[in-house]
């Protein structure tokens, strides 16, 4: 019986059982009982229950011999058993298997109900079960009952606290700024992402800067001489324009043309190394506006030579004005470039130990945000030296262009049946199509910010930093920033109590330096002066209501403002007149007073300014308890409704040194104070706005001046395709460049 299934008893297993039971005493359980507990029916008189078994030896057993342990069971009252129908102990299909042994219902005597005639048990014995509830409905029903409870003690904590209370902790504790949740974006549509390009190698800034020195005296020089070129080749032009003839022997025609030839010539040769650049850029399959010139000016030569030698198109003379004037403004653009990297790299070397900035994403709010960090300015060399957002929009529309004078020249010549013409439609074309401020874009505002910058002590590192400005609309302001070293003096101070100095200096230097208060300098030359020491504190607390506390020598030290003392509960002198000041408590009794005296710096207010017309909200990382918004506002007037002030330890968060950061960089620091980050991160998006902005009105301007050069070379349209009108053309689409790149740096 130890080896079989309890649920299945043949007949000699309740001959057995019989014999186990047979000499029980009275009242004690029947076969019937045993069978509706081991897979019988169940006894209609009683429930079921474990049944203590005696063995044949004589020996009694805790429960009876199963191959399983059996847990303890509880007896329900005959009310309680539901009977679940088909709870047969012999399955029909074991009665068929073994038809030569009686099954338990005969042995035990007892019919079923369609024997003994018994009703079925009445429909109140049976449990139904409830139908599943909708989400919908279980979700509607749930948020009824949270509803109700919060009505329930929504008011209960309210009432229990005094309102006199709640009032003096509203006066005493200053206003946060809370951070909403971010908003989920919507799903956009798939795209690949671009390719990365390998960097260039991070050289060290003072190498880029004698990289970027050599040769800037020479190419300033030869800018002047291209420029006195194109004054010659366009009085060339104003001379016949005004009605006056050259003296012999210039007025001859073909003497004209060779002049302008020579002209040309000289010019290309003086721009060799920026026209070699254009071509090697175009090699590599980055074809840009410089590119566009040195083909112009090429063609433009070839058109003159073949001019001066076969051909007489009305007395037109080649395109050379407009060339020289694009090969000096080449000129000039790469000289202020250099120039520009040059002095970024000089001011980026200047400071052993600089300040980073970086546009941290969703630092503070879910906005990207400008934080300004100690640290070495890894990938500044190889920023620096990527090409900018102009040269990248080139990129992309310079082959385009490109390509677009090669076919409508070849159209406009050979496809009208004029091949003689395909050098004037190349030099028309092309002449036309490099924009005269392409080169000017980026490099000319970049020098003048680049100036600007370094008088306050920072540099831009690049384009990649630039690129990403767009997204950044916060800046953090530490208490550096606003107060840098010396513009926080000590005006004195009172010990109160049989305090020693050397113990109020110590106590309150220590916790004012282990929470990374801009006070911290201060009070160390305090320190040294008093000739006391830092000390060890213990559980340091910082408080939003403006102080610290810890623990230092078993003894409870409190730092902080007047009003965190008020609300600590720590008796103040009366009549006690001190706008700014640092109060020290030791075991919950004043124990001394240390006046300051906050001076803000002139550069703040332009700084503060500058961002704020630029839409980049500051966002105050404070550490010091005594600077929030309204003694900002009471004591020096600066627009506090529209800086952020987040809660005391999301201030410690984000003006924590260790934090992690962008590896891109935006700008490199030199100086203490906000004017060198706010520069840096106004002039960042301002180059930005104005790179884009300018090489697409350039390109826009190309576009034009290909298609028009199409249509008036094939309708040999010679007097309006002059060079003098080409010229103007291109001055025309110059003018908006050069009056926005002056516009960058006034800020």
């Amino acid at each position: 019986m130890r080896d079989r299934d309890p649920k299945k008893l043949n007949k000699d297993d309740l001959a057995e059982v019989k014999s186990l039971i047979g000499d029980a005493e009275p009242g004690s359980f029947t076969l019937e009982d045993i069978l509706a507990e081991y897979g019988g029916r169940k006894s209609p008189r009683r429930s079921a229950v474990p049944v203590s078994v005696r063995p044949q030896g004589g020996e009694e057993a805790e429960g009876p011999d199963l191959p399983w342990p059996e847990a303890p069971r509880r007896a329900h009252p005959r009310d309680n058993v539901v009977a679940f129908p088909g709870g047969h102990a012999v399955p029909e299909e074991r009665l068929e298997e073994e038809p030569e042994e009686d099954g338990p219902e005969e042995e035990s005597g007892e019919a079923g109900p369609e024997e003994t005639g018994e009703e079925e048990a009445p429909n109140d014995r049976v449990v139904e079960f409830p139908e599943e509830e909708s989400v919908l409905s279980s979700f509607l029903k749930d948020l009824t009952q949270r509803a109700d409870d919060y009505a329930d003690h929504m008011f209960q904590e309210s009432e229990s606290m005094d309102q006199e209370e709640i009032r003096r902790l509203e006066q005493l504790i200053p206003g946060t700024d809370v951070e909403e949740d971010e908003p989920e974006e919507a799903p956009s549509r798939f795209r690949r992402p671009r390719r990365p390009e390998p960097p260039p190698p991070d050289t060290a800034p003072q190498e880029l800067a004698r990289r970027y020195g050599k040769g800037l005296k020479g190419m300033r020089l030869r800018a002047v001489l291209v420029f006195l070129l194109a004054a010659a080749a366009l009085v060339q032009l104003i001379v016949p324009a005004i009605n006056y003839v050259w003296l012999p022997p210039l007025d001859g025609y073909q003497t004209q043309v060779w002049i302008s030839a020579g002209l040309v010539g000289a010019g290309m040769l003086l721009s060799l190394d920026v026209l070699a650049a254009g071509v090697a850029r175009a090699l590599r399959g980055r074809v840009g506006m410089d590119t566009l010139t040195a083909l112009a000016a090429v063609f433009t030569l070839a058109d003159a030579i073949t001019l001066a030698l076969t051909q007489n198109r009305e007395g037109q003379l080649p395109y050379a004005a407009a060339v020289l004037a694009g090969l000096f403004l080449l000129l000039h653009g790469t000289y202020h470039k250099k120039c520009a990297l040059r002095l970024s790299c000089r001011t980026a070397s200047a400071a052993a130990e600089p300040y980073v900035l970086t546009l941290d994403e969703g630092k503070w709010n879910g906005r990207d945000t400008y934080c300004k960090w100690p640290g070495a300015p890894e990938g500044f060399g190889s920023q620096i030296q990527m090409d900018d957002g102009a040269q990248r929009i080139y990129r992309a529309v310079c082959p385009v262009l490109l390509l677009a004078c090669v076919l409508l020249s070849l159209l406009a010549s050979y496809g009208l049946g004029k091949p003689g013409h395909l050098l004037w439609c190349l030099s028309a074309s092309f002449t036309a199509s490099a924009a005269l401020g392409g080169a000017l874009v980026y490099s000319r505002p970049l020098h003048k910010v680049a100036r600007r910058l370094a008088q306050s002590g920072a540099a831009l590192a690049g384009w990649p930093g630039m690129a990403q400005s767009k997204k950044g609309d916060r800046v953090l302001i530490t208490d550096g920033d606003l107060f840098p070293p010396g513009y926080v003096e000590l005006n004195g101070i009172k010990v109160f109590g049989d305090w020693s100095i050397e113990k109020v200096v110590g106590c309150t230097a220590t916790l004012i330096r282990d929470s990374g208060s801009g006070l911290t300098k201060l009070f160390h030359d305090l320190l040294r002066a008093q000739g006391a020491i830092f000390r060890r504190a213990e559980d340091l607390n910082c408080y939003e209501g403006g102080g610290l506390s810890a623990h230092i020598r078993g003894e409870q030290v409190l730092v902080g403002s007047a009003a965190f003392m008020n609300l600590m509960e720590v008796k103040l002198p009366q009549g006690l007149h001190v706008k700014n000041a640092v109060f020290c408590a030791i075991d919950g009794e004043l124990a001394g007073i240390f006046a300051l005296n906050y001076t803000l710096p002139d550069t703040v207010f332009p700084a503060l300014d500058s961002l704020l017309r630029e839409k980049v909200g500051p966002v105050l990382a404070t550490r010091d308890f005594n600077l929030i918004p309204a003694m900002l506002h009471q004591r020096f007037k600066l627009a506090a409704d529209k800086m952020d002030f987040p809660p005391v330890e999301r201030r410690r968060e984000l003006s924590d040194p260790d934090q992690p950061h962008s590896a891109v960089i935006t700008a490199v620091l030199c100086r203490e104070g906000l004017l060198p980050c706010a520069d840096a991160v106004v002039g960042a998006k301002r180059l930005r706005w104005a790179a884009r902005f300018g090489a697409g009105l350039t390109c826009v301007g190309s576009a034009l001046g290909v298609l028009l050069a199409y249509y008036l070379t094939s309708v040999d349209a010679y007097g309006s395709l002059s060079p003098l009108n080409l010229l103007i053309f291109l001055l025309f689409w110059l003018a908006p460049v050069w009056f926005l790149t002056s516009w960058v740096p006034r800020y």
